[in-house]
């Protein structure tokens, strides 16, 4: 269940839902010492690192959190498919490599390893990361930019306490 170069891109526009006004998002970021900052996002704060040429101190860059919104994304969508689809899981994780390069700077590649612990047949799977591809606001950003892929695995329950 691979998503890559083969399916076509998110970006097509349709007319009914392009009228629906956009939705708006914030973060208010600030320096808090040298090399350090945090966005306050939501009602949390994010602490990150600002520094350039530094050892970032265990702090989060701006390319990890990139990651980390696209990990984000994928998880909440997979919620949400529990909603809309009545999708069964006991446990999911993601595992998201960004790869950059340095002229110009810019992402070429995110690929993504999504495990789910269900009983749901395979199929159902399927159309999940079909989903999740498709209804991902990050998801689809991000693939507008660079190369996407990755793949779901089902993770039977049985095997998971195995």
């Amino acid at each position: 269940m691979r998503w890559g170069p083969e399916v076509a891109r998110p970006g097509r526009e349709d007319a009914a839902v392009s009228a629906i006004p956009p939705t708006t998002y914030q973060a208010r970021a600030r320096t808090t010492a040298p090399g350090r900052a945090e966005a306050a996002v939501g009602s949390g704060t994010v602490a990150f690192d600002a520094s350039w040429g530094e050892d970032p101190g265990g702090l989060p860059g701006p390319a990890e959190l990139l990651a980390a919104a696209f990990a984000a994304c994928l998880l909440k969508n997979l919620a949400r498919t529990r909603e809309l689809l009545g999708f069964s899981f006991e446990h999911a994780e993601v595992e998201v490599t960004a790869r950059r390069q340095d002229h110009p700077p810019r992402f070429v590649e995110v690929a993504y390893d999504l495990r789910i612990t269900t009983d749901e047949p395979d199929r159902r799977v399927e159309l999940v990361h079909k989903n999740l591809r498709r209804f991902g606001t990050v998801v689809n950003t991000v693939a507008a930019a660079c190369d996407v892929h990755g793949e779901v695995v089902a993770v039977r329950p049985s095997a998971r306490r195995a």
